[in-house]
């Protein structure tokens, strides 16, 4: 697959964006093609999955890190050029992390009069209890909060969650099922839930974490950081980082291959019987076989 974007061309008018979020951007060339970029990138994973129904509305899940932020930025951004045609809900689920500061995002985006929930449960105490000290605790920390955010679009009648999942997201998650889970899979840009209710979509598919970074930096938003549990060091994930990192150092460019090779898959030269008919493949006289 070759990522071939819509274009999405800016005025000098344009440049600091017509949505109050915005307002301060910075008016450089450089921050202007990064945020064209970004923009881009969404704009084609939402075509490409066909994320996007006119008339339905989305819960954007906001957690106040760089990813969600930059996320709800670029739907936002996407709507003012009259490119995303659905309402969006912003929602933050307070998980009752301790210093957790809960003015920080009802007071931003009241301030960019963005429509937002703010949902306060204290899945904390469940994970610290079920969890032994010392271990990690996002993977039980994160279903939970899916769960809670699954009940919360169906009560404000939304048919997706949003979820800010970038381009290195999908990588790592991809190499972690490949060297511990046996298996080639990742996070998909647009899936249906257990319950076949809602969707689940990752617009950020296409777009690079350290162009999220850059983003985030230049709004200056408010980040509030993933840290608050004391959770974080030691991840499988961050191996997963840290390889794919060298990996792009050494070689620049093969994170964007990788994700490529994502959507050109071969069955048949690979070992799944389950979807290539391996027993019932014949020789051909042609000899095009491979």
């Amino acid at each position: 697959m070759t990522l071939q974007a819509p274009s999405i061309e800016m005025t000098a008018g344009e440049a600091t964006g017509a949505h109050e979020l915005f307002a301060g951007a910075p008016a450089t060339v450089e921050f202007n093609k990064l945020r064209k970029r970004l923009v881009r990138n969404a704009r084609q994973a939402i075509d490409d999955f066909a994320m996007a129904r006119s008339g339905e509305r989305w819960l954007v899940a906001l957690s106040g890190g760089k990813d969600s932020y930059g996320l709800l930025a670029i739907l936002l951004d996407l709507k003012w050029r009259g490119l995303l045609p659905v309402e969006l809900l912003a929602c933050n689920l307070d998980q009752g992390q301790p210093n957790f500061p809960k003015h920080v995002l009802p007071d931003y985006l009241a301030s960019i009069g963005v429509a937002h929930r703010i949902e306060y449960q204290d899945t904390y105490s469940v994970v610290t209890d079920k969890i032994p000290e010392g271990n990690t605790y996002c993977s039980l920390c994160s279903r939970l909060r899916r769960g809670h955010l699954y009940r919360i679009a169906r009560e404000e009648g939304c048919s997706a969650l949003v979820l800010g999942h970038h381009r290195e997201d999908i990588l790592e998650t991809f190499f972690m099922n490949f060297f511990h889970g046996g298996r080639l899979a990742s996070m998909p840009p647009k899936l249906v839930n257990d319950e076949g209710d809602l969707f689940v979509l990752r617009p950020l598919a296409y777009c690079a974490e350290a162009d999220l970074a850059r983003f985030a930096e230049a709004m200056a938003f408010p980040i509030i950081p993933c840290d608050l549990c004391g959770s974080q060091e030691g991840l499988q994930r961050g191996t997963m980082k840290e390889m794919l990192d060298g990996i792009e150092r050494r070689m620049p460019g093969r994170k964007d291959t990788m994700i490529r090779a994502l959507a050109n898959v071969r069955p048949s030269h690979l070992l799944d019987r389950s979807l290539f008919d391996f027993a019932g493949l014949a020789r051909s006289a042609s000899g095009l076989g491979d």
